[in-house]
């Protein structure tokens, strides 16, 4: 394997060091990047870091795909540690992964599930980094169901309904019925709801105890997915 060149080693120091004062502008001034204001902070002329980030949307697509790229790392971490067969703890494990790194990056997760950011379009290549997190979901339920231990709900879509999450299924290769992937997505979502009430604010004056209420409200939706 050919050793990177010392200009490229050099290419991507600056990169990441661009990316690293981006990051504490994201912190402080939200999602309203300047190129020039990070430029300034490193002490470069603005046009120089055009060399590296063409636009601002190109600068907040690499901070998107970092951030993706590390939730999805520390959920799928925490999955793994957990005996495979015991679905509810790795769905907590999972759960409580996804809140530590939120509560430890809360500029990044902002960036991800917060607001959407005015005149961003998100490029085709965050999809498959977003998907992390909830296909490791995925896995649980699909190790559920080929063991036996996870049983579908019996109950009835509406049709449309049932129609959409089997072109989900299909399109995502899930491979999972209609009726437990419903329930699979109400978890997903509600999780990062959960999530959010407690970075933004919402909850903190009502609920001193948040561990516990964040364990308590993923026990519910491990409830409603049906994991034993």
């Amino acid at each position: 394997m050919v050793a990177p060149s010392l200009r490229a080693r050099v290419r991507a120091g600056m990169i990441d060091e661009i990316k690293a004062v981006a990051r504490r502008h994201l912190a402080t001034d939200g999602a309203n990047l300047s190129l020039r204001a990070v430029a300034r902070d490193m002490g470069m002329v603005s046009s120089a870091i055009y060399r590296y980030f063409p636009s601002r949307d190109d600068l907040l697509t690499a901070l998107i795909l970092d951030a993706y790229q590390a939730l999805g790392d520390a959920v799928e971490a925490a999955d793994a540690a957990v005996d495979p067969v015991d679905l509810r703890g790795r769905w907590h494990a999972a759960c409580r992964a996804a809140r530590a790194w939120a509560l430890a990056h809360p500029a990044e997760y902002a960036l991800l599930y917060g607001s959407p950011v005015p005149g961003y379009a998100a490029p085709d290549d965050t999809v498959a980094p977003a998907s992390r997190p909830p296909l490791a979901l995925v896995g649980i339920l699909r190790d559920g169901l080929a063991s036996g231990r996870l049983r579908p709900p019996e109950e009835e879509l509406p049709e449309p309904l049932r129609d959409d999450l089997a072109e989900v299924a299909a399109a995502t290769d899930m491979a999972l019925p209609p009726a437990l992937l419903a329930r699979g997505m109400a978890g997903w979502t509600q999780l990062f709801g959960l999530i959010s009430f407690e970075l933004f604010g919402r909850i903190n004056r009502m609920l001193p105890h948040r561990d516990e209420y964040f364990d308590h409200q993923t026990a519910l939706l491990a409830d409603l997915i049906g994991l034993p």
